[in-house]
């Protein structure tokens, strides 16, 4: 009888002291992990912290000088590029679905990024067109992908276009948005010319928060967009 009796007490002991050490290893847990937190933060910011040259030039030059130029009094007034939307109709795809699919993928090449194929909204009996018909491509860029194509594009695609001598600077639809055609994809030098169906153009949408017109130029003007002699 005595020795059942101590049974019991010994358990309530053994209970007693790990319930006594689960906070203390708990805390040490904590504390480890809290050191690790700022190693992780830094080995990640100088591996993944790569920003785009135009995000750098517009935090650093373009802001500030919009800011001047127009009086802004809050900084979430500076107009800045929300998104550009680059597309490409494919008329032909309704003879043969392969013009659709090279379509894509040179739109991915170009744009390093997924892209989505659009449908015709209503039949169109002149055009043999039926509603629901995969016609043409888009994709929407945002963040990072963004500017490092409107770098390609101001730097590299359009001073290779034949005669060039600079954008519409009036191709705005007055709320601050600026659309431009490019006749030939090939501009791109992504595009590998013998291995295309045939030469298309292409459209980008390039949406801004600006408000209007002037302020959407002065943005586009900063990152090095060549609007031609007005």
């Amino acid at each position: 009888m005595a020795e059942e009796a101590k049974k019991p007490a010994e358990k309530k002991t053994a209970a007693k002291k790990s319930a006594e050490k689960k906070p203390a290893e708990k805390k040490t847990a904590e504390k480890k992990t809290a050191e690790k937190k700022p190693a992780a933060a830094k080995k990640k910011a100088s591996e993944g912290g790569y920003e785009p040259r135009l995000k750098t030039l517009y935090r650093k030059e373009i802001a500030g000088n919009l800011r001047k130029e127009f009086g802004f009094s809050s900084p979430m007034q500076i107009p800045k590029i929300e998104k550009i939307v680059v597309s490409a109709g494919v008329g032909d795809a309704i003879t043969n679905k392969k013009f659709l699919d090279s379509v894509v993928s040179e739109l991915e090449q170009i744009t390093g990024q997924k892209v989505m194929k659009t449908r015709a909204r209503k039949s169109i009996a002149n055009f043999k067109i039926r509603a629901g018909q995969e016609i043409g491509a888009k994709v929407t860029l945002r963040g990072g992908r963004m500017y490092d194509f409107l770098d390609r594009l101001v730097n590299i695609a359009l001073p290779r276009v034949k005669d060039f001598r600079g954008v519409s600077p009036k191709a705005f639809d007055g709320r601050g948005n600026y659309s431009l055609g490019i006749d030939e994809q090939i501009i791109f030098p992504e595009i590998d010319y013998d291995k295309i169906e045939r030469v298309r153009g292409l459209n980008v949408a390039i949406v801004t928060t600006a408000p209007n017109d002037e302020q959407a130029r002065s943005l586009l003007r900063g990152f090095g967009m060549p609007f031609s002699k007005e």
